[in-house]
């Protein structure tokens, strides 16, 4: 990769005494779906939130551009309305509706004029099925309807990557594929795409590469055929084939 989009370097996370990161490397091309895998508690979210900017690294860099984006001089604001989020919980606005939820950062934060962003929010509504709940207060959605809507918010921003830490795992197992088919429906070229998920076919559909972590380290990577079919790594294959 000539120009990554992103470069996490030499990158270390610790909780205490207790170290959830070890030495990750790793870089992220333009335009791909990367899907990042392994057992719970192996550093999968603790890594999206360290590039979101959400948790201060302890050592290491991260640029974004080639800008090092863990330096305390970096607008944090700035670098989020570039590197979007959607977490498990959601985290919109209760008390605001549908429309409100995703017209509401481009106007405080982009500065864009407020028919502008509402107009572009109903477009990206209408990607996720949820055009029709514009003026729901987000409080009377289910949770298949709350994550479709942290997804148009998100795509609302204009980002340059999105990052989805487990965007099911607080899903009824009846919403899951619903959701799983709309971030499928929303993949392009124009945005890069890191998913933390447990969902594997997911991952083996989707994904021009799959990162594997074990113990806060980077143990694997490859496409899907080198990961689920041709991969020779033993804790891989455990983890694969448990599931």
């Amino acid at each position: 990769m000539d120009n990554p989009i992103l470069r996490v370097e030499n990158l270390h996370k610790s909780f205490d005494e207790t170290e959830v990161l070890n030495d990750i490397n790793i870089t992220f091309e333009k335009g791909t779906v990367t899907t990042i895998i392994g057992p719970s508690g192996s550093g999968k979210s603790t890594l999206l939130r360290c590039i979101n900017q959400l948790e201060t690294t302890t050592s290491g860099h991260i640029y974004f551009h080639e800008e090092d984006i863990t330096g305390s001089h970096v607008n944090v604001n700035a670098v989020r309305s570039k590197i979007g989020m959607v977490f498990q919980s959601f985290n919109l606005f209760a008390n605001l509706t549908v429309l409100e939820n995703c017209t509401i950062g481009p106007v405080k934060v982009l500065k864009k004029d407020k028919l502008e962003a509402q107009e572009a929010a109903l477009v990206y509504l209408e990607s996720v099925g949820m055009l029709s709940f514009q003026d729901r207060k987000v409080s009377t959605l289910s949770g298949g309807q709350k994550q479709r809507v942290a997804i148009a918010r998100t795509l609302a921003m204009d980002p340059e990557i999105i990052l989805f830490d487990e965007p099911t795992s607080s899903l009824d197992p009846e919403m899951v594929n619903e959701v799983l088919d709309v971030m499928k429906n929303v993949i392009t070229d124009h945005i890069s795409f890191i998913v933390v998920t447990h969902e594997m076919d997911f991952a083996k559909d989707v994904s021009d590469r799959i990162i594997f972590m074990d113990h806060g380290k980077i143990v694997a990577t490859g496409t899907p055929q080198e990961i689920f079919e041709d991969t020779v790594h033993e804790r891989l294959k455990r983890f694969i084939y448990k599931k």
